[in-house]
């Protein structure tokens, strides 16, 4: 019986129904693909923004109101957001670990710091 099915000239499809498009066939040789995608000049250009009201928001003038969401925190140390700040030293941190280490630097560092996110307070 298996050398029936051997023997016999069956044609299969190339590409079937159920499986995904081939890449050669999607997109044959020379042509583009995928989106493509404009710069801000080539924005600029192509959009007409001299002719529209001067108070509505483009790309030529992002100016924007203020938000209405708070601001994040930012840990002190890693960068990370912050959900906790040391009382006695006034950094921001995001773990244990890092508020084991706060606790650990010398009041110099701890105002270099605080110095740069311009929340320079003078420690006791």
């Amino acid at each position: 019986m298996e050398v029936e099915v051997v023997n016999s000239e069956m044609l299969l499809p190339p590409v079937f129904p159920f499986k995904k498009v081939q890449m050669g066939d999607k997109y044959p040789k020379g042509h583009a693909r995928g989106r493509h995608w404009k710069h801000l000049k080539q924005i600029l250009q192509s959009e007409n923004y001299h002719s529209g009201p001067v108070d509505a928001p483009n790309y030529l003038n992002i100016e924007t109101p203020p938000s209405l969401y708070p601001s994040k925190k930012f840990c002190d140390i890693t960068g990370f957001e912050a959900l906790y700040m040391d009382p006695r030293t006034n950094l921001r941190y995001a773990n244990p670990e890092v508020f084991k280490r706060i606790r650990m630097l010398p009041n110099e560092y701890v105002q270099r710091y605080l110095s740069l996110r311009n929340a320079a307070v003078i420690l006791r």
